[in-house]
């Protein structure tokens, strides 16, 4: 992490680290459906300046007491909540493993905090709230409810708001067997946000050079 160290983040995104998420559920109620998976991709800045995914964590969640799984919403993740090869924890732990080395990284990078990036992210952080809530976990990272949107970044640059899309859209290999899994969308998301800073840095010193020529 040498590099790294010498290309904190604290300056780029007005002191926030941006951490991809993505979350399964069994359901859209953050309160009463269940939280299955979550995964969390931490991008930073290479020695050329751009940047990169430099680490992914990823776990299954025990659906909490009481939880409600929805039937439709299983078949469209493929998630077999009671699946004995899951090798699912709490949710409480499933917060401690995340939370961890994305407080390290905010600290290494000298940002103030994590800001969740997501693809139509006010699902995501609706849960993550809902589970810190829940497990009354102390001090999570994260802003409590900003957030960098894909979507939104995919409509601007790629005239695409649906991920698949805008990682065809943009070069990136999309597996639709593997789509729906945490850790994969996660990491298309973080590929996509990647390419779409680098890419705004490139233009943005173009335009820089065009004015001074001017």
């Amino acid at each position: 992490m040498d590099i790294l160290a010498q290309n904190p983040l604290d300056k780029r995104f007005r002191g926030y680290l941006p951490v991809v998420i993505d979350i399964e559920t069994a359901g859209f109620n953050p309160k009463k459906n269940a939280l299955l998976e979550i995964a969390a991709v931490i991008v930073e800045l290479d020695d050329q300046g751009d940047l990169a995914i430099t680490e992914r964590y990823s776990t299954h969640v025990v659906p909490f007491k009481n939880s409600e799984l929805d039937d439709a919403a299983l078949k469209f993740n493929g998630i077999d909540p009671h699946h004995p090869f899951r090798m699912a924890i709490e949710e409480k732990d499933a917060l401690h493993l995340l939370f961890k080395p994305i407080k390290e990284a905010v600290k290494r990078n000298e940002c103030t905090r994590a800001i969740l990036v997501g693809h139509n992210p006010a699902f995501d952080i609706g849960f993550l709230n809902a589970a810190i809530s829940r497990t009354q976990t102390k001090r999570s990272p994260f802003h409590p409810f900003s957030t960098f949107d894909t979507a939104t970044l995919g409509g601007l640059m790629y005239q695409q708001t649906v991920l698949a899309k805008i990682a065809q859209a943009a070069g990136i290999d999309w597996d639709n067997e593997k789509a729906h899994s945490a850790l994969y969308d996660a990491e298309k998301t973080a590929e996509i946000f990647c390419k779409i800073v680098n890419r705004w840095k490139r233009l943005d010193a173009l335009a820089g050079e065009s004015i001074e020529t001017a």
